[in-house]
């Protein structure tokens, strides 16, 4: 942890999943995936859950991921129209989206994506929602071969930004998330709604004009 005095905010470490956009591949979608394919919700979710980090940490690909998960069998229907399935679920928050991006231009701030997410779902993400206009960095679970709660991400986050972690503010709708990234230095927000993020921003100083 920095020994430095408190010094102004620099930059704004984000999660995107329940922050900027919906979670990419979450149990509801997970659910509505079930119901849609006509699969055993809890047969999916159970196969997820003994995968889903090595796909996460980039070790396995989503082909792989899925035959793991659902094509371990014949099934009718393709794994791109599953795949296709699993991209379609991602909506924007576009009021979390342009407040991120207005501060970040009327402040100078670096935005840095700090989140766990497979490749390919990450690479649609950022393309679909033109994340990476306004992002400096992303510092992905599946380019960094880490995952959130580890530690090692948050600082590859401060490392590549090159800055202290008393600079930073850090947006994150898990709490032990926001609890974990605490423990280094960084301001931390726990999102639960726009209005509430934006008036903690606002008590950091990082107001919009």
């Amino acid at each position: 942890m920095s020994t430095l005095p408190t010094q102004s905010i620099k930059a704004l470490f984000l999660d995107i999943g329940g922050v900027l956009l919906t979670n990419g591949w979450d149990r509801h979608a997970r659910r509505r995936a079930a119901q849609h394919f006509n699969l055993d919700y809890e047969q999916l979710d159970e196969r997820h859950h003994l995968t889903f980090d090595t796909y996460e940490s980039g070790k396995l690909s989503l082909d792989d991921y899925l035959k793991r998960i659902v094509f371990y069998e014949e099934r009718p229907y393709s794994p791109q129209e599953f795949a296709q399935f699993i991209m379609e679920q991602s909506q924007p928050y576009p009021d979390m989206i342009q407040l991120v991006s207005q501060l970040k231009q009327e402040h100078g701030l670096k935005l840095v994506a700090v989140n766990n997410e497979g490749r390919e779902i990450n690479a649609y993400r950022i393309k679909q929602f033109q994340l990476n206009t306004f992002f400096d960095a992303f510092v992905s679970s599946c380019y960094a071969h880490l995952r959130k709660p580890d530690t090692d991400l948050f600082q590859l986050a401060l490392d590549v930004a090159q800055i202290e972690p008393n600079q930073v503010v850090y947006i994150d709708d898990r709490l032990m998330f926001v609890q974990v990234a605490r423990t280094l230095g960084m301001h931390c927000i726990h999102h639960t709604s726009y209005e509430s993020t934006r008036e903690k921003l606002a008590a950091l100083d990082l107001t919009l004009g």
